[in-house]
């Protein structure tokens, strides 16, 4: 018997869980979603629901941050902070198991409306559709980097360096992939444009 035969019908498993399984969009609690995403892919595998639950995904984009001293620091950002994405086979099991992670908050779909009483009812978990998934996974693959810098339009700054050092003025405009910035100076009385660099200035309180 060849090894091909015998991993087939388990080929086969995993393409028929594949195609039955759906993306679902899970709230939860602020600032929780990795452990979530810890928690529930441990639940998974100690409950042994692999072959319902069979994604956990935050999905994240590139950044890089300009320091105040021109350096910069590489890390990520959540696309949709608060929420955490699960594909998998729908089931009373499956739901239970998502549901019952600490942190999770519920599913994102159709409310149903209590019988009788107040309060909120049961909320249906309604899939994502297949294709926004897809686009959303493959948008992110090819994204560059979104440079980010603690400095604003409309910032106060004191300038720490050069021709204009301890000279004040306010944030215009913002050029982060360039690491510089336009402020206006008060030079002679009047409000003047000049290009500074990120480790040139200090923002003001």
């Amino acid at each position: 018997m060849s090894f091909a035969q015998d991993s087939s019908p388990e080929l086969e498993q995993l393409e028929q869980q594949q195609k039955a399984a759906r993306w679902y969009a899970v709230q939860v609690a602020s600032g929780c979603e990795k452990r979530v995403k810890a928690n529930l892919e441990q639940r998974i595998h100690t409950l042994d629901v692999a072959n319902r639950i069979l994604q956990v995904q935050i999905p994240k984009t590139p950044t890089i941050k300009v320091r105040k001293d021109g350096s910069r620091q590489h890390g990520d950002e959540k696309v949709f902070p608060g929420y955490v994405l699960v594909k998998m086979i729908m089931d009373d099991d499956a739901w239970q198991v998502v549901k019952n992670t600490p942190n999770v908050i519920n599913f994102v779909g159709a409310e149903q409306k209590r019988r009788y009483g107040r309060g909120r009812g049961h909320v249906k978990p309604v899939p994502l559709n297949p294709s926004e998934v897809e686009r959303i996974f493959r948008q992110i693959e090819i994204l560059e980097p979104v440079v980010k810098i603690d400095m604003e339009i409309g910032d106060k700054i004191l300038v720490l360096s050069g021709p204009f050092k301890e000279f004040e003025g306010e944030v215009v405009e913002v050029s982060p992939e360039r690491s510089k910035l336009r402020a206006l100076l008060s030079i002679f009385g009047r409000d003047t444009p000049v290009e500074l660099e990120f480790n040139q200035v200090e923002k003001q309180n």
